[in-house]
C-alpha cells in the first residue's frame, strides 16, 4: 500500500477490517482513557487529538476507503503515494482531507452531548476518583458499549451529526455555553474528625431551571462530603455543576476546601500533632515526668531524666494523624517543652542556687 503515515487502526488499538461497532468501542475506550480531564500525564492531550482524528477518518466510509487503500499520505495529499493520480477511479482524485475538528466536540457528540467526567467521575469526593473503572465507567449504569448515546447505526459525528447525509464534510459547530467559575467554600474540620474520618453534610442553596428551560427556581440541596482519614488542610472536594443554573450557562462546580479548626490542646504539622508541655525551671533542671494527652483521650507518661534544653522536643511515634495515602499508618505526637521561669526568688533560694550552679 506504500507509505502509511499515521496508523489510525493502531492509534485506536484495533486491527484492519474492524467492524463499525469495533471502531466505536475502540474510540470510546481510548478517548475515555486519554481525555485530559482524566489523564494528567504528559502527551495525553496530543494522544486525545490523535484518537479523535483516527475516529473521524475510520467512522466515515468515504475517508476510510481512501485511507485503507492509500494511507494517510493519500488521504491528505489528494493523490496516492508516489504520484499516479486517480487513474481508472482507483486513486483519491481531488479528495483532500485535513483534520480540523475539535477533539472535545467529537467526544461530546459521541456521548450525546454529555461529559461523562462531569456526570460519572464527578461524584468524586475531592480528587479521589482513582477507584473508578476507567476502562468502562458506563458499565454500572447499564449503558451498552456500542452506539453509546443510543445513536442509530451509521451515525457519524464526523459528518456534522447528520449520519453522513449529502456528503457534508467537516463537523457541525458545537456552540458551547460557558461554565461559571467554581464556587469555593471553606470546610472546617476538627483533628478528631481527620483522625477517624467522617461524613459532613453541607446545605447549599442554588438556582435551577424550570422545565420550560427559561425561568429559574431556588432550591436547597444537601451535599455529603466524605472526609477521609488524614486529609490535609487545603484538600479540595469538588461537586461538579452544583452551582446556579441559567438558560445561558453551565452551572459552576461547587468546591469545598478543607481547613483545620483550631484545637484546644494540639497544633497540627502535616500528619504530626504537637503538644506543648509547660514545666517548671526546677523540673527542667532536675528531670520530670509529664502526662501527654492523645487525640483518642488517653494519656501517655513521658519521662525526662536529662536537663530539658530550650526548644527540646520528644517524639512519640504512631500517635499522630493517619497518612492520607497510607491511612493504616500514622504520624507522630511531638512533645515540645516550654520552661516556666519563676517570677521571683527569695534571697536564700538565690544563695543556694548560686552555690550549686556552675557559672558557665
Amino acid at each position: 500500500m506504500g507509505k502509511m503515515g499515521k496508523d489510525y487502526y493502531d492509534i485506536l488499538g484495533i486491527k484492519r477490517g474492524a467492524s463499525e461497532d469495533d471502531i466505536k468501542k475502540a474510540y470510546r475506550k481510548q478517548a475515555l482513557r486519554y481525555h485530559p480531564d482524566k489523564n494528567k500525564s504528559a502527551g495525553a492531550e496530543e494522544k486525545f487529538k490523535e484518537i479523535a482524528e483516527a475516529y473521524d477518518v475510520l467512522s466515515d466510509p468515504k475517508k476510510k476507503d481512501i485511507y485503507d487503500r492509500f494511507g494517510e499520505d493519500g488521504l491528505k495529499g489528494g493523490g496516492p503515494p508516489g504520484g499516479g493520480g486517480g487513474g481508472g477511479g482507483d486513486g483519491p482524485g481531488t479528495f483532500s482531507y485535513t483534520f480540523q475538528g475539535d477533539p472535545h466536540a467529537i467526544f461530546e457528540e459521541f456521548f450525546g452531548g454529555r461529559n461523562p467526567f462531569g456526570q460519572f467521575f464527578g461524584g468524586r469526593n475531592g480528587a479521589m476518583d482513582e477507584d473508578m473503572d476507567t476502562e468502562d465507567p458506563f458499565a454500572r449504569f447499564g449503558m451498552g458499549a456500542a452506539g453509546m448515546g443510543g445513536f442509530p447505526r451509521g451515525f457519524n459525528p464526523g459528518m456534522g451529526g447528520m449520519g453522513g447525509m449529502g456528503g457534508m464534510g467537516g463537523h457541525s459547530s458545537v456552540v458551547r455555553k460557558p461554565q461559571d467559575p467554581p464556587v469555593v467554600h471553606d470546610l472546617r474540620v476538627s483533628l478528631e474528625e481527620v483522625l477517624s474520618g467522617c461524613i459532613k453534610k453541607m446545605k447549599i442553596s442554588r438556582k435551577r431551571l424550570n422545565p420550560d428551560r427559561r425561568s429559574v427556581r431556588s432550591e436547597e440541596k444537601i451535599l455529603e462530603v466524605q472526609i477521609k482519614k488524614g486529609w490535609k488542610e487545603g484538600t479540595k472536594i469538588t461537586f461538579p455543576k452544583e452551582g446556579d443554573e441559567t438558560p445561558t450557562n453551565i452551572p459552576a462546580d461547587v468546591v469545598f476546601v478543607l481547613k483545620d479548626k483550631p484545637h484546644a490542646v494540639f497544633k497540627r504539622e502535616g500528619s504530626d500533632i504537637i503538644y506543648t508541655a509547660k514545666i517548671s525551671l526546677r523540673d527542667a533542671l532536675c528531670g520530670c515526668s509529664i502526662n501527654a494527652p492523645t487525640l483518642e483521650g488517653r494519656e501517655l507518661t513521658v519521662t525526662s531524666t536529662d536537663i530539658v534544653q530550650p526548644g527540646m522536643k520528644r517524639r512519640i511515634s504512631g500517635e499522630g494523624l493517619p497518612y492520607p495515602k497510607r491511612p493504616d499508618r500514622r504520624g507522630d505526637l511531638i512533645v515540645e517543652y516550654e520552661v516556666k521561669f519563676p517570677e521571683r526568688l527569695s534571697q536564700s533560694a538565690r544563695d543556694t542556687i548560686a552555690q550549686v550552679l556552675p557559672r558557665s
